[in-house]
């Protein structure tokens, strides 16, 4: 898929493979990035019953501490997927659909940035997958696509929606594409990284430059002690 995801949070959850419909049996990974502490968070989701776990107690195999894979997906892991710290704080979240259906739609499961381009797959488990293929947004027939693709080459607001494809073997769920302003306002989660980021190379260039400027000051002050006593020396000779 053409297009550059968006976080801008503390923490990342990333998908891989990067679609919010897989088929039944797929596999999935997730795990949580960070840029100040990458051990600090676990995968979780919402539950079927309604409840959230962590990965590993009841669902998932936890790949390393931040990190968790779906082998054998069921429709019963379709749900809510986020990263969470030991404070609670959280990451972005995505939903994925598991399905039985003959047909899924490949879409992102995270923001497109508005602008860049994005490419939509109607995917079949028949061989070929490529079918030729009728894409929907909000219920309306956007366009077809002969080996079942479609490029929405400079992604704005008005593309977001829920989107569906459709084949002869039959239609995939619906999926909802989100798309980010170009230049989205600072959340404050990503101006405190900044100012955790930031503060202590501000602090260490002030304290060098200050450090500087008295080294400077003691040398011109050595130096006009010593054009003084030079002045003595010749008055007294």
């Amino acid at each position: 898929m053409e297009f550059t995801p968006v976080c801008l949070l503390l923490s990342c959850l990333h998908v891989s493979p990067d679609s919010s419909q897989l088929f039944r049996y797929d596999s999935v990974s997730l795990s949580c990035s960070d840029r100040l502490n990458s051990t600090g968070w676990r995968v979780r989701r919402n539950t079927s019953d309604g409840g959230v776990r962590l990965c590993s107690s009841g669902w998932g195999v936890a790949s390393s501490v931040s990190a968790c894979t779906i082998r054998n997906a069921y429709p019963s892991d379709s749900g809510v997927y986020w990263c969470e710290s030991r404070e609670g704080e959280r990451s972005n979240s995505v939903s994925i659909t598991v399905t039985d259906h003959a047909v899924i739609l490949e879409s992102p499961v995270r923001p497109v940035i508005e602008g860049d381009a994005v490419t939509l797959r109607c995917q079949t488990q028949t061989t070929p997958s490529n079918l030729p293929a009728d894409f929907y947004k909000d219920g309306f027939l956007i366009g077809t696509g002969s080996a079942g693709e479609m490029t929405i080459h400079s992604v704005s607001k008005s593309d977001e929606g829920l989107y569906k494809c459709q084949t002869h073997l039959g239609e995939s769920p619906e999926s909802w594409l989100a798309v980010q302003t170009k230049s989205p306002l600072l959340s404050l989660p990503r101006l405190m990284c900044h100012l955790v980021v930031g503060i202590p190379y501000l602090l260490t260039t002030i304290i060098l430059g200050l450090i500087y400027r008295d080294k400077r000051k003691r040398a011109q002050s050595h130096a006009e002690q010593r054009g003084n006593n030079d002045v003595i020396m010749e008055i007294a000779i």
